[in-house]
């Protein structure tokens, strides 16, 4: 994987503001996308200084990751674009 030029490839599931629907974030809104290289790229909600001490014991975040919120109707919609994935 480029992680210095990821290309973006194909949006999983539905446009956000497809209907000119509002979403839940401040701009932008939260999002999946394929990349070239077949990696998932997601836009979430930055909630990492909320959960950083409620992680379970099992999960952790590393200085160069972030925790982000992504709400269910949103994986929901994007379900049938995610079990495509091979």
């Amino acid at each position: 994987m480029n992680l210095s030029s990821p290309v973006f490839h194909r949006r999983l599931g539905p446009d956000p503001h497809e209907g000119e629907a509002e979403t839940v974030a401040c701009d932008g809104c939260p999002d999946f996308w394929e990349l070239e290289d077949g990696s998932i790229a997601v836009i979430g909600i930055r909630i990492t200084d909320q959960v950083r001490g409620t992680l379970p014991p099992t999960a952790g975040c590393g200085a160069d990751e972030e925790v982000v919120l992504i709400p269910r109707s949103l994986i929901l919609a994007a379900r049938g674009d995610i079990l495509k994935l091979r």
